[in-house]
Protein backbone atom coordinates (compact mmCIF):
# COMPACT_ATOMS: atom_id res chain seq x y z
CA UNK A 1 0.00 0.00 0.00
CA UNK A 2 1.37 3.39 -0.96
CA UNK A 3 2.09 6.00 1.67
CA UNK A 4 -0.44 8.83 1.94
CA UNK A 5 0.44 11.98 0.02
CA UNK A 6 1.98 14.65 2.22
CA UNK A 7 0.97 17.48 -0.09
CA UNK A 8 -2.40 17.75 -1.87
CA UNK A 9 -2.44 17.35 -5.67
CA UNK A 10 -3.81 20.87 -6.13
CA UNK A 11 -0.77 22.34 -4.33
CA UNK A 12 1.53 20.27 -6.52
CA UNK A 13 -0.21 21.36 -9.71
CA UNK A 14 -0.20 25.04 -8.77
CA UNK A 15 3.43 24.98 -7.60
CA UNK A 16 4.58 23.45 -10.90
CA UNK A 17 2.47 25.92 -12.86
CA UNK A 18 3.94 28.85 -10.89
CA UNK A 19 7.44 27.61 -11.66
CA UNK A 20 6.71 27.09 -15.36
CA UNK A 21 5.15 30.54 -15.86
CA UNK A 22 7.75 32.48 -13.84
CA UNK A 23 10.22 34.58 -15.81
CA UNK A 24 13.06 34.41 -14.95
CA UNK A 25 12.96 30.95 -13.39
CA UNK A 26 12.97 31.24 -9.60
CA UNK A 27 15.39 29.40 -7.36
CA UNK A 28 13.62 26.19 -6.34
CA UNK A 29 14.78 26.38 -2.71
CA UNK A 30 13.38 29.89 -2.26
CA UNK A 31 10.13 29.07 -4.03
CA UNK A 32 9.71 25.91 -1.93
CA UNK A 33 10.33 27.85 1.27
CA UNK A 34 7.72 30.44 0.22
CA UNK A 35 5.19 27.66 -0.49
CA UNK A 36 5.99 25.75 2.70
CA UNK A 37 7.11 22.56 0.96
CA UNK A 38 10.41 20.70 0.93
CA UNK A 39 12.67 21.82 -1.90
CA UNK A 40 13.35 18.27 -3.10
CA UNK A 41 9.61 17.60 -3.27
CA UNK A 42 9.14 20.65 -5.48
CA UNK A 43 12.15 19.68 -7.62
CA UNK A 44 10.69 16.18 -8.12
CA UNK A 45 7.29 17.60 -9.07
CA UNK A 46 8.91 19.84 -11.66
CA UNK A 47 10.99 16.98 -13.07
CA UNK A 48 7.94 14.73 -13.29
CA UNK A 49 5.97 17.46 -15.07
CA UNK A 50 8.82 17.88 -17.55
CA UNK A 51 8.87 14.11 -18.17
CA UNK A 52 5.10 14.08 -18.68
CA UNK A 53 5.44 16.88 -21.24
CA UNK A 54 8.21 15.03 -23.09
CA UNK A 55 10.93 17.51 -22.12
CA UNK A 56 12.99 14.90 -20.23
CA UNK A 57 14.14 11.45 -21.27
CA UNK A 58 15.67 10.37 -17.96
CA UNK A 59 12.37 9.70 -16.14
CA UNK A 60 9.26 7.66 -16.83
CA UNK A 61 6.07 9.56 -17.48
CA UNK A 62 3.21 9.21 -15.03
CA UNK A 63 1.35 6.97 -17.48
CA UNK A 64 4.41 4.75 -17.89
CA UNK A 65 4.80 4.50 -14.11
CA UNK A 66 1.17 3.45 -13.74
CA UNK A 67 1.52 0.88 -16.52
CA UNK A 68 4.71 -0.50 -14.96
CA UNK A 69 3.02 -0.83 -11.57
CA UNK A 70 0.05 -2.65 -13.15
CA UNK A 71 2.35 -5.00 -15.05
CA UNK A 72 4.36 -5.77 -11.91
CA UNK A 73 1.15 -6.54 -10.03
CA UNK A 74 -0.07 -8.81 -12.83
CA UNK A 75 3.33 -10.53 -12.96
CA UNK A 76 3.20 -11.24 -9.21
CA UNK A 77 -0.32 -12.68 -9.54
CA UNK A 78 0.76 -14.91 -12.42
CA UNK A 79 3.77 -16.14 -10.45
CA UNK A 80 1.49 -17.04 -7.51
CA UNK A 81 -0.88 -18.88 -9.86
CA UNK A 82 2.02 -20.75 -11.39
CA UNK A 83 3.25 -21.87 -7.96
CA UNK A 84 -0.25 -23.10 -7.05
CA UNK A 85 -0.51 -25.03 -10.31
CA UNK A 86 2.93 -26.59 -9.78
CA UNK A 87 1.96 -27.73 -6.30
CA UNK A 88 -1.35 -29.15 -7.56
CA UNK A 89 0.40 -30.90 -10.42
CA UNK A 90 2.91 -32.51 -8.07
CA UNK A 91 0.12 -33.60 -5.72
CA UNK A 92 -1.97 -35.23 -8.45
CA UNK A 93 1.07 -36.85 -10.05
CA UNK A 94 1.88 -38.45 -6.72
CA UNK A 95 -1.71 -39.64 -6.30
CA UNK A 96 -1.80 -41.21 -9.76
CA UNK A 97 1.59 -42.93 -9.46
CA UNK A 98 0.96 -46.66 -10.17
CA UNK A 99 4.10 -47.73 -8.29
CA UNK A 100 2.97 -46.09 -5.08
CA UNK A 101 2.00 -48.54 -2.36
CA UNK A 102 -1.52 -48.15 -1.10
CA UNK A 103 -2.57 -49.38 2.33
Amino acid sequence: MAAPMKYPPELRRRAVEMYRTADPKPVIRKMARDLGVHHEALRNWIRQDEADRGERDDRLTTAEKEELAALRKENAELRRSCEILKAASAFFAQELDPTRRRY
